[in-house]
């Protein structure tokens, strides 16, 4: 049982009578009576980040994937809550004083504020993240029509060459090392397209699972299929390069998550303001697919036109029956 069929099984019906949680299907809870956005994120070390080494780099890469949640709706945080479980060799003075600068840092870059949180003494290193923001209206999921266009920000797939270099599953030179681990850490966020998402989005998700995974999420409950095009899923010239050579595979990259990237659809009048947006405020849209009717099967198409078998869509918490 993944995580999506354990909420459903047990904790759907008490938020029945609430209709701000969304079904528990979404990525945030939006009371449109207050414009109140909230989302809650939680990060275990070893499982969202591989180990404590680098906590300057590891609260960064926490906030900015808490924050990215209501990002992706259309809304900016604006303050967040963070609470930490650990011991006294992950919450030494040095430690936390690297957490406290690097704080500071993301506040100033993402005008957010911190506003409380909790501190516990555990064995086991954690973080949980509560981020509100304030909106008369947010993108949902699920709201995705038939023929809708599928655009994606960004380039997808560092985020998990990152984590294959630290992992030393991939080596590589100084250069490409240096450039992996920082996508790794620090995913870069589109906040200022934020807004601007609102006026023509049908629906959006943030890329944090994989790809496939989440465009899967982000249509669930709709009678509905996907095609997406390959060669026009975004990769840098970084993850081309190391691609080429090391003879690896594409779609193993850009279906692994972590990339934070905004995953919307539109509809098919809107290609030329989501363009010309692009090129004003200078964030990289590429138009990957289009949505289908149920009748056909969802799929990938290669450069050669022929469908590929997905393997890994990517990740989900898998829990025992």
């Amino acid at each position: 049982m993944h995580e999506f069929q354990l909420i459903k099984r047990y904790f759907l019906e008490l938020s029945k009578n609430n209709k701000s949680a969304l079904n528990l299907n979404d990525d945030v809870f939006f009371d449109s009576s207050k414009n109140l956005i909230v989302s809650i994120d939680t990060y275990i070390e070893g499982i969202h980040f591989i180990n404590f080494k680098k906590p300057e780099l590891v609260i960064k890469k926490i906030i900015r994937s808490s924050i990215s949640d209501l990002i992706c709706k259309g809304v900016k945080p604006k303050f967040y809550f963070i609470s930490g479980s650990g011991n006294s060799k992950s919450f030494t003075p040095t430690n936390l004083k690297k957490i406290s600068k690097s704080l500071k840092e993301e506040q100033k870059k993402y005008n957010i504020n911190l506003c409380g949180g909790d501190t516990v003494f555990s064995n086991k290193l954690s973080f949980s993240i509560t981020t509100i923001g304030f909106s008369p209206k947010i993108i949902f999921r699920n709201k995705t029509k038939l023929n809708d266009d599928i655009y994606v920000t960004g380039n997808l797939g560092d985020s998990f060459a990152g984590l294959q270099i630290l992992k030393k599953k991939i080596k590589t030179n100084k250069i490409l090392n240096k450039y992996f681990e920082k996508k790794y850490y620090m995913p870069n966020l589109h906040l200022n397209f934020t807004n601007k998402l609102l006026s023509f989005a049908s629906s959006s998700i943030d890329v944090s699972d994989g790809l496939i995974t989440d465009l899967e999420k982000l249509i669930n409950t709709q009678n509905l299929s996907y095609k997406l095009n390959l060669k026009n899923i975004p990769i840098s010239q970084s993850l081309n390069k190391l691609i080429n050579i090391k003879k690896l595979n594409k779609l193993s990259f850009i279906s692994k998550g972590d990339d934070y990237e905004i995953l919307f659809t539109a509809n098919t009048s809107k290609f030329r303001i989501i363009r010309k947006t692009a090129k004003s405020l200078g964030v990289k849209i590429s138009k990957i697919g289009k949505i289908c009717s149920s009748h056909q099967k969802s799929e990938i198409i290669d450069q050669k036109g022929e469908k590929i078998a997905i393997k890994n869509k990517g990740y989900y918490h898998k829990f025992k029956s």
